[in-house]
């Protein structure tokens, strides 16, 4: 059985959550998330807390019990505080902008890279650091633009260049080495 999904999840200060049938809805200060959850799993918000429990003892519904669980902790926990992302851009040459909505990259192809603002996303660039935060109350949402400004150019393992997440260990390659070559 599931040690998460026995952990029922707190309502913060702010936030409202409903439950109507399958489908769990918070509204909170930083926009509205909707959550479907799966019919092997009951969900209830009793005394300022939002309980699940499986509808019976097979595996399928012990692990839907607490991804049930953490998905509905991840929409109260956007609404209220909201999630971010930190990348962090590496290389001779590369640059990122604001250009009106969009991100603006120049990654050392011959054409900069336009990534389009979802709705609920927001940019905080600063280049002396050369960070990029994405910020949103969807985690899933910020995790997905993340990846996708991070895929342009992933850090290799020679130099380090590209764009790689804060906290990421690159591994790194010596290269070629001198007088290890073939004999001629």
């Amino acid at each position: 059985m599931s040690r998460i999904g026995k952990n029922p999840v707190e309502i913060p200060a702010g936030v409202t959550v409903t439950v109507t049938g399958q489908t769990v809805k918070a509204k909170g200060a930083k926009g509205e998330l909707t959550q479907v959850i799966h019919p092997k799993v009951k969900v209830e918000v009793k005394e300022n807390k939002v309980v699940f429990s499986p509808v019976d003892d097979s595996a399928e519904a012990g692990a839907l019990w607490g991804l049930s669980r953490t998905l509905v902790s991840n929409i109260i926990e956007g609404v209220s505080k909201g999630f971010s992302k930190m990348l962090i851009v590496k290389g001779v040459g590369y640059k990122f902008a604001m250009k009106g909505k969009d991100l603006e990259l120049q990654l050392g192809f011959s054409h900069p890279v336009l990534i389009k603002t979802p709705a609920g996303i927001e940019f905080e660039l600063d280049a002396k650091k050369n960070t990029i935060v994405v910020k949103g109350f969807d985690k899933q949402l910020v995790g997905e633009v993340a990846a996708n400004i991070r895929k342009w150019r992933k850090p290799e393992p020679y130099k380090g260049k590209g764009i790689a997440y804060e906290g990421e260990h690159i591994q790194r390659k010596a290269g070629k080495s001198a007088g290890g070559g073939a004999k001629a």
